[in-house]
C-alpha cells in the first residue's frame, strides 16, 4: 500500500487538508494530493495561464486507464501557470522550464512496466513531489518529508 495525503499551502505554511473541501484562503494557495505513491495532483490558485491543476507521477487518465478521469494535460501550460502562481506569492520567481520535467503527461504506453515487465520508473511520487516543491521554491510538508525518508532504499 502506498502513501496517501493531501496538504494545503497558504503561502506561509502547510496544513493537512480534505480534498473535498474548497480552500478558504485569501491569497494564492497550492494543494498537493498524493494517491497511492503513484500520482500527485497539484492544484493551485490563481491559475494564471494554467488550468489550476497539474500532475506528478502519472495523470489520472493514464493511472486509471480512463480518458474521462481527467482533462487532457498540457505540461508547458501548467508549468507556466505554476511559475506565475509562484510569482504571485511575491517571493523569488521560478522559470517554467525548471518545472516542466516534473509534470506528468498523458501517455498511451504502459506507464508502470516495460516490455520485460521491469519498472520504468522506480521513483515514488513522494520523492518527485519533494523535488518539485524544492524546484518551485516552497517548503515541503513535514508529513511528506517523513514518508519520503522512511521509504526503503531501491538500490
Amino acid at each position: 500500500m502506498g502513501f496517501f495525503g493531501t496538504y494545503l499551502y497558504d503561502g506561509d505554511k502547510w496544513t493537512p487538508h480534505d480534498l473535498e473541501v474548497p480552500p478558504d484562503v485569501a491569497g494564492p494557495w497550492l494543494m498537493v494530493d498524493i494517491h497511492d505513491s503513484d500520482i500527485a495532483a497539484v492544484r493551485y490558485s490563481p491559475a494564471g495561464p494554467g488550468t489550476g491543476i497539474a500532475y506528478l507521477g502519472v495523470t489520472p487518465r493514464v493511472y486509471f486507464d480512463d480518458e474521462k478521469a481527467s482533462a487532457p494535460t498540457d505540461v508547458a501550460r501548467e508549468a507556466e501557470g505554476l511559475a506565475a502562481w509562484r510569482e504571485e506569492l511575491g517571493a523569488s520567481a521560478v522559470i517554467s522550464d525548471d518545472l516542466i520535467d516534473f509534470l506528468a503527461e498523458d501517455e498511451a504506453e504502459d506507464w508502470d512496466e516495460d516490455e520485460d515487465g521491469e519498472d520504468l520508473d522506480d521513483t515514488f511520487v513522494e520523492e518527485k513531489t519533494v523535488q518539485f516543491l524544492v524546484a518551485l521554491n516552497v517548503p515541503v510538508p513535514d508529513d511528506l518529508l517523513r514518508s519520503w525518508a522512511a521509504r526503503p532504499s531501491l538500490s
